[in-house]
């Protein structure tokens, strides 16, 4: 039997929370379709795929255990199973298992674009919907995917008339708008590298990210509507060019060619690794980091976690919540791989009322939704019940991700949008463009807990001398490559940094000779084969010599109304103690008194433990987030632990840079004081 919790204790009971969902129909499920194939086709032994109950209960777990233990021939037979459009596939998927330079497919050659266009033309209606478009006032403007592929086209030929090569960078400052994801697909179709930023960052959090890249065309747009403000950018445009000097051509989405001249255009066919896209990282500290993904890596991904993880299929509807800043706005890309039609919003997600994507949903008739933990919890606070306000029977799946979901929000979902919905976390990051653990369509999901481990990820959870742990807090690992880990970091020629960055926590060992890569999150991995995120671990609580999530924390302020916004950081002294602030943003006309302090620290005693309680609550008036709506813990802690000075953070980085000055003046007080 399992330990008990204690007090503190980093232990947990093994027991299984509460089921939330539970899937109705398993046997019409894209994976459970690719399990039949799999056993068909590729001799593969998944033992018995159904009982006289329907489909087995341990199915998910046998498929995942081949496609690590077997790891070239499961990605091969997704490539197979969905027909990825080619040449060069003669050779094991996997040739060096390496990491960080394992290789996939030497001989192959293909393309992502080619293989969103026309593996599509047979499955799906071509004159159906391929992107929707839905504006502040509703309105819906619909693209076929014959009008996609025409204007792909058209941008292609125009970008390959410009002198644009294969890969040289396109780059691009555009909000959630079709034309976003016509450029991504052109730049795509010509083998050039593409990049995108959102324009709700300033001028030189976008240079820095675009200088490294010197992209040969910069492409924008003259303005853009939010909360019912249309936003010149005019003056911004200007001072992008004007700092990108190697930049050889500017083009406005208004310029786009609507479609090629001579009616056809050919798909470049490019390598396996060949660079698809580069994401960036936050950069609060630093010049953000350019990850760059392969075209093959990413198809595969997308076909796989898109596809069988989440059962998105051409009968489906995708939306997420996102700007373009963001690695989730490249899932809108994903989606359409699997033929699903897609709806972008560059809009606010607070226009009309807080819950303004759910209002999305009901008008575009979407089935899958993407968003941030923290926008849930948003609508929850509101008071809002979306289920009453729209119709929102046809939402078929939730998918939240970017912070743990609190048990609170989880509950109030199903709730007061949809009580069969599949509402499922996954954690991945932009290192991958993708998930390590999250949803799978074939088993139930219980409270608080992601599922499992995607497919053909090998993750675990280690302890600090490299032993797995269940049942504990550990740090989240992976022990084989997958192939959308980035093919390089931008400008880090002998891959040190790359080194550094995932490999250098865990060395390679006999048991793990392929490399170990270290996600930075501290998670617990049950013995059940789920598992529950605890937040990053450079971010943890150390307290008398107990780790401690700050998810538990936030998740224990889950319901209470009057806390917008928190974060908490641990603080080592000088002096050798200790120091764990709460900092938290009130409602409008909320006060902190030492009632509410009360009533803050009771529920973090009784939700999470007596440990997790902080030492000061101090209300500020707005918590800074980066602008992916993401908390900077280890900035402030390196700030008020005086290990950084405030110029270290990058202010261009953050959503509200203006909530840093509280911050700062806070962080020289205590050090003043100490």
């Amino acid at each position: 039997m399992s330990p008990t919790l204690e007090e503190g204790s980093v232990m947990m009971q093994s027991k299984t929370p509460a089921e939330t969902w539970r899937p109705k129909n398993p046997q019409d499920t894209e994976l459970f379709r690719f399990a039949t194939w799999v056993a068909e086709h590729r001799n593969v032994d998944l033992g018995t795929l159904t009982t006289d109950d329907g489909v087995s209960g341990d199915l998910y777990r046998r498929i995942h255990k081949w496609s690590i233990t077997q790891l070239s021939d499961f990605w091969d037979a997704v490539r197979a199973y969905f027909d990825v459009i080619g040449i060069g596939f003669e050779t094991a998927a996997l040739v060096d298992a390496t990491m960080p330079q394992a290789r996939w497919y030497p001989n192959a050659q293909l393309n992502y674009a080619e293989n969103i266009l026309e593996r599509t033309r047979d499955t799906v209606n071509q004159n159906g919907a391929a992107v929707l478009t839905i504006d502040d006032d509703n309105t819906v403007e619909s693209m076929s995917w014959n009008q996609l592929r025409t204007r792909v086209h058209g941008l292609a030929e125009q970008l390959h008339e410009l002198g644009v090569k294969p890969g040289e960078r396109v780059a691009a400052v555009l909000p959630n708008i079709a034309e976003a994801i016509i450029g991504m697909l052109a730049t795509a179709t010509i083998g050039a590298i593409w990049t995108i930023n959102s324009p709700d960052l300033t001028p030189t959090a976008t240079l820095s990210r675009l200088r490294q890249l010197e992209p040969k065309v910069l492409i924008t747009t003259a303005g853009y509507t939010f909360n019912g403000r249309r936003h010149d950018l005019a003056e911004f445009n200007s001072e992008l060019a004007g700092g990108l000097p190697g930049v050889g051509h500017h083009l406005e989405i208004s310029d786009f060619r609507a479609a090629p001249i001579d009616g056809n255009v050919e798909y470049v066919a490019v390598g396996f690794d060949h660079p698809l896209w580069i994401l960036f990282s936050s950069g609060t500290t630093g010049d953000p980091k350019g990850i760059v993904h392969g075209h093959g890596g990413m198809l595969l991904e997308s076909l796989k976690g898109k596809a069988l993880n989440q059962d998105l299929s051409i009968h489906d509807r995708y939306y997420v919540g996102a700007n373009t800043s963001w690695m989730v706005w490249n899932t809108l890309i994903q989606a359409l791989t699997c033929g699903a039609s897609v709806v972008v919003y560059g809009g606010s997600p607070k226009v009309n009322a807080a819950d303004r994507h759910f209002e999305i949903i009901a008008k575009t008739s979407t089935t899958r939704f993407a968003v941030g933990a923290p926008y849930l919890t948003m609508v929850e606070r509101s008071g809002l019940s979306p289920a009453e306000r729209w119709d929102l029977t046809g939402l078929k799946s939730i998918l939240s991700t970017a912070a743990p979901l609190p048990e609170s929000t989880w509950r109030w979902v199903h709730e007061h949008v949809h009580p069969d919905v599949r509402l499922g976390s996954d954690s991945g990051g932009t290192d991958i463009c993708s998930g390590f653990i999250g949803t799978n369509p074939l088993e139930p999901i219980h409270l608080g807990e992601i599922q499992s481990p995607l497919l053909g990820v090998d993750a675990r959870s280690f302890n600090d001398d490299g032993a797995e742990v269940f049942n504990e807090v550990g740090e989240l690992v992976i022990t084989q490559p997958m192939p959308s880990m980035p093919i390089y970091l931008w400008n880090d020629r002998d891959n040190r940094r790359y080194q550094e960055t995932y490999f250098s926590r865990f060395p390679a060992s006999q048991e793990h000779p392929s490399g170990i890569w270290a996600q930075g999150d501290w998670v617990i991995q049950t013995d059940r084969g789920s598992f529950i995120v605890k937040g990053r671990s450079d971010a943890t609580i150390n307290r008398q010599g107990v780790r401690l999530g700050t998810a538990e924390i936030y998740a224990a302020l889950g319901s209470i109304s009057e806390i917008t916004e928190s974060t908490v950081i641990g603080v080592e002294r000088p002096d050798g103690g200790y120091w764990m602030p709460l900092f938290v943003q009130l409602a409008e006309d909320t006060q902190l008194t030492p009632e509410l302090t009360e009533h803050i620290t009771a529920e973090i005693r009784t939700k999470a433990s007596a440990r997790h309680v902080p030492d000061e609550v101090i209300a500020v008036k707005e918590i800074p987030l980066t602008h992916t709506g993401k908390r900077i813990e280890v900035p402030l802690k390196k700030l008020f632990s005086g290990r950084e000075s405030a110029h270290s953070i990058n202010r261009d980085a953050i959503a509200n840079p203006d909530a840093l000055t509280e911050f700062i003046e806070l962080a020289e007080h205590v050090s003043r004081s100490s």
